[in-house]
Order: structure tokens, then sequence, then C-alpha cells
């Protein structure tokens, strides 16, 4: 059932079922880009994804929650969450389900819900998207410091 044009309305089991499945094979991302059009120069974009080894393993995400799309790398394929009012939807829906990624999605919750009024805020922001890469094992070796670069 469409609630609205941001995603679905998913099913109990659904939502656990993809719960676990983000825990075991997807990732919640922060970060912050350069944005000329912002007041402070940047924005903060929470990324959700889950990747797989096969196509049909994750392209079924896309007409179940309603939202994202597939991406191919190499050797994967990943099904990826970007629209920012999606996500919000989307990690309200299946936190309850979440047993290995609650706090990372209690921190993309905070990063979402919180408007850049000043400098402060666009940096405490930054904390958390870097307390956020932290738990993500690939970006402990490639991770930017977001707090330093606003502070730059």
């Amino acid at each position: 059932m469409k609630v609205n044009t941001v995603g679905k309305l998913l099913s109990q089991v659904d939502r656990a079922y993809i719960a676990g499945f983000l825990d075991g094979d997807g990732a919640i991302m922060a970060t912050l880009e350069k944005h000329a059009e912002k007041r402070f120069g940047f924005r903060v974009r929470i990324t959700v994804k889950i990747t797989q080894y096969h196509k049909h393993d994750v392209e079924w995400l896309v007409p179940v929650t309603g939202i994202g799309y597939i991406r191919s790398n190499r050797t994967t394929y990943e099904w990826v969450a970007r629209d920012q009012k999606e996500i919000i939807m989307f990690l309200q829906q299946i936190a309850p389900y979440s047993r290995c990624k609650k706090k990372q999605i209690v921190i993309a919750q905070s990063i979402l819900q919180r408007d850049i009024r000043s400098k402060k805020n666009l940096y405490d922001i930054a904390r958390l998207a870097d307390t956020l890469s932290s738990f993500n094992v690939r970006s402990k070796s490639r991770r930017r410091n977001y707090a330093i670069m606003i502070k730059e």
C-alpha cells in the first residue's frame, strides 16, 4: 500500500527481514558534502545501502520499500537509498527490529532531525557523522574527519 510519494508502509515481516538484512550486509553512512547553495557551504547526507553478490538478492528491495535504486560495482550489487525524506521514514519503520545497527540508526535519525542554523550546529552534525562513520569497517581506512573539515 503506497502511503505517499515517500516510500511504502512496510509489513511487519518486511520490516523485520529488512532490518536483519541491513544489520548483516548493510551500512548506514553520513557524508558532508560541499554545497555552494547551502548557508554554511555544506550539506549532510545519510545513505543506506545493502550489498550482495547477486542482483536478485537486492533488486526486490526497490519495489518492496518503494525507495532506492540498484547500483552495480565490479563484483557486487547494492541497493542504495539517498533521499533524506525517504530514509527518515525507512529508518523509523525498521528501527524496532534492528539488533546490530541500533546505535547507527539512532545517530542517523539524530542527524536527519537537526537543522543547520549555525556553524556550531553544522560542527555538531559533523561530529555525529564522524561517529557514524566509525561504525563502518570500510570507512575506517579512508574516512574523513568531518569535524576538522568544518573547522577549517
